[in-house]
């Protein structure tokens, strides 16, 4: 069934949706997603999306204690799970940061509360009223949204459908177990070669996670993303480390990652920053027209009273906007003692969150949450408010550089958590749409796992930091109070942390590194404004800027699975045709358009079981690591070479492929008909640079 046929629930159905067992079993799976995440961000500096995982143990728990479980009661749970999932994303970025530039000495938790309520329902808010420009006018794609729905439903009917989304999740948690877990084999492939004085990079990040994304997105915005990424590493890093010198490092990869973190990731915030300017002022009359329609409704429009799309009510929304903008000016009142500044960071925040949770929700939209890149809109905000705090904090108030960072950091976390829940609620609402959820039910949801999330979020954090420190940096400065007498020391033989033992928390330490590099006059301008200028020139050129945008700020190596699956996709759904119609030269009949469309909607399937699989055994293994189980050194594995790592995620590609392709007509054989495609893919493509001659 596609889009276009309507939910798989119809509106005239009233279903259970939001019953007291979804409620209950929500907040529980919420709180869990909400502390295994918080972890693995700050042990790997990513966290992996919970709607598939949780939309997978809402059915596994609900349907093995009750029989007269809804689809739409299984979205509810997975809604709330997933909600606290993102939020600690927003959070684990920016709040440690804190304990990086030694403004705390350990998380405090009513602040920590504070910032992850006030953000986490500003985003949810604003997200609200953008549902309809995103999800039902643009119909952007939201891959883990589309394969969430794929989820529910195959669960829902059972069937083949089901049998075939089994087999996918297993092969996908076999997947993860081995790469995550026993750490077999690699979980990234990558090399650097010198030539000259400059180097050339490849690699890629071995996930079938990503190449699912890639199929579910297709060809055009996966080769988009991956542009972008080969605009960043084989253009830009090569270019600055032949003008500027490459960094010492343990390898040339390593050396050429060094050089994109320090420097070309910020053309691609400069570049994010100028495409979500362009991208919300090229929509200002549908914004403007979806906003409009959602505060008055004609009463003669018959869409807006039909049960999938009753929104919460725009008045009450924007209510309690108000409300939240005026409980942050207090917070930030409280905190900094600075009437000013407080009001200017209140009004700064509301217009800023609501710029960034438009450019999370529509990012989320092309390439899926758990790829959005919420540190490089954490990023953008910085350069924002350090702008803002300089302004008012130093030139006007006079405040001391402590003070400066630390506002600072109050209104970047906020943004921050906002931009992190308004990629997720997007998803999940494009879930709902599909299968046919009240959306006023499924925000109250939304709530109720942003509300759970706030509470748990502080003490995980607080707990992590205790037990092994939440960075190097800040393990170092504990371990010096300590020799000071400042703190006490630990329950250790010397009394001291192990430094080696910290977590790494990436982003925590970048975002400390700007906050301090800004106020001492040391901040990476150029290659924003440049990315801002290349963005210009992308416009210029009418291309999507803000997904060339996002594969120049995520390394290579995660837009090429992502460009792979948009490839499967591709030739998949060309092999439909050509054992359909016997040609690709001309317009493709209905008849193959529907095999084409029944051979996607399989790969679809598959790709979610895939991404479920992966993500469950990812916070799986970020419990087992916090109860301190490392399998692989329980086991004795080691490590196959990267040829071997390269293989073995082959072999997984095939299956993918094989897999998907069990819906194509029968009479043809699968190599031939995928060689033939490409073949006609790449002389178009060529043919495509050829002028015309007349």
């Amino acid at each position: 069934m596609s889009e276009l046929d309507g939910p798989y629930i119809p509106a005239d159905e009233q279903p259970l949706e939001l019953t007291l067992r979804a409620i209950l079993v929500g907040i529980v799976l919420g709180v869990l997603m909400t502390a295994a995440n918080a972890y693995l961000g700050l042990y790997a500096g990513m966290t992996v999306s919970a709607s598939i995982p949780a939309a997978v143990m809402s059915m596994l728990i609900l349907r093995s204690m009750f029989k007269d479980v809804s689809i739409l009661e299984n979205n509810a749970v997975q809604t709330m799970a997933s909600a606290g999932e993102s939020l600690a994303a927003g959070v684990i970025f920016t709040v440690p940061a804190m304990l990086v530039i030694g403004i705390w000495v350990e998380i405090q938790w009513f602040p920590t509360l504070a910032i992850a309520l006030l953000g986490g329902l500003l985003g949810t808010m604003f997200t609200i009223a953008l549902r309809r420009l995103f999800i039902v006018e643009e119909a952007l794609p939201y891959p883990e949204g589309v394969a969430c729905r794929e989820v529910l439903v195959a669960g829902e009917e059972g069937g083949s459908g089901a049998l075939a989304i089994v087999y996918a999740l297993g092969i996908g948690a076999l997947y993860g177990l081995m790469v995550k877990g026993f750490k077999v084999v690699h979980s990234e492939a990558e090399s650097a070669f010198e030539v000259f004085k400059t180097r050339i990079y490849a690699g890629m990040d071995l996930s079938v996670a990503l190449l699912s994304v890639g199929f579910i997105v297709g060809i055009r915005i996966a080769s988009f993303i991956f542009l972008g990424g080969v605009i960043g590493y084989a253009i830009l890093v090569p270019l600055v480390g032949f003008l500027n010198g490459w960094p010492q490092s343990d390898t040339l990869a390593k050396g050429f990652y060094t050089l994109w973190l320090e420097q070309v990731r910020y053309v691609g915030v400069g570049a994010m920053v100028v495409g979500g300017i362009y991208t919300l002022w090229s929509m200002r009359k549908t914004i403007f027209t979806g906003l409009k329609k959602s505060f008055v409704q004609n009463d003669s429009d018959d869409e807006y009273h039909l049960r999938t799309e009753k929104d919460l009510p725009m008045k009450w929304v924007a209510m309690v906007c108000g409300i939240l903008v005026v409980l942050t000016f207090f917070f930030y009142w409280y905190i900094t003692g600075s009437l000013i500044l407080s009001l200017a960071g209140a009004l700064f925040l509301a217009i800023v969150s609501f710029f960034f949770a438009a450019v999370a929700g529509y990012i989320a939209g092309v390439v899926g949450s758990s790829n959005s890149p919420v540190s490089g809109m954490t990023i953008a905000t910085l350069l924002f408010t350090v702008g803002l705090v300089w302004i008012v904090g130093s030139y006007f108030l006079g405040l001391g550089q402590e003070e400066l960072m630390y506002a600072t950091l109050l209104i970047a976390a906020i943004v921050a958590s906002s931009a992190a829940i308004a990629g997720d609620v997007m998803q999940d609402l494009k879930t709902g749409h599909m299968v046919g959820a009240t959306p006023w039910r499924q925000q109250i949801a939304e709530i109720v796992g942003v509300i759970t999330g706030a509470f748990v979020i502080g003490p995980t954090i607080a707990l992590l930091h205790k037990a092994f420190q939440i960075s190097s940096t800040a393990c170092i400065a504990t371990n010096e109070r300590i020799v000071a007498g400042v703190q006490e020391p630990i329950d250790t033989p010397d009394g001291f942390y192990n430094c080696n033992d910290a977590l790494f928390a990436p982003q925590a330490e970048l975002i400390g590194a700007i906050v301090k590099g800004a106020f001492a006059g040391d901040i990476n301008l150029p290659m924003v404004f440049l990315g801002a200028a290349l963005a210009v020139v992308l416009i210029r050129l009418s291309m999507p800027v803000m997904s060339v945008a996002i594969g120049i700020y995520l390394p290579l190596k995660l837009s090429v699975p992502i460009m792979l699956g948009g490839i499967l996709s591709s030739l998949a759904i060309g092999s439909a045709y050509l054992r359909v119609d016997g040609t690709l030269d001309r317009e493709p009949s209905k008849e193959a358009k529907q095999a084409a469309y029944e051979v996607e909607s399989r790969g679809v399937l598959i790709g979610a079981g895939f991404i479920a699989g992966e993500s469950i055994l990812g916070v799986l293994i970020a419990v087992l690591i916090v109860l301190n189980i490392n399998l692989d050194e329980v086991f004795g594995i080691n490590e196959l070479p990267q040829s071997l790592s390269l293989l073995f995620f082959a072999w997984f590609v095939g299956v993918f492929l094989w897999l998907a392709t069990r819906a194509l007509p029968s009479g043809g054989n699968l190599g031939k008909d995928i060689l033939t495609t490409a073949s006609h893919a790449l002389k178009k493509f060529v043919r495509s640079f050829i002028p015309n001659s007349k």
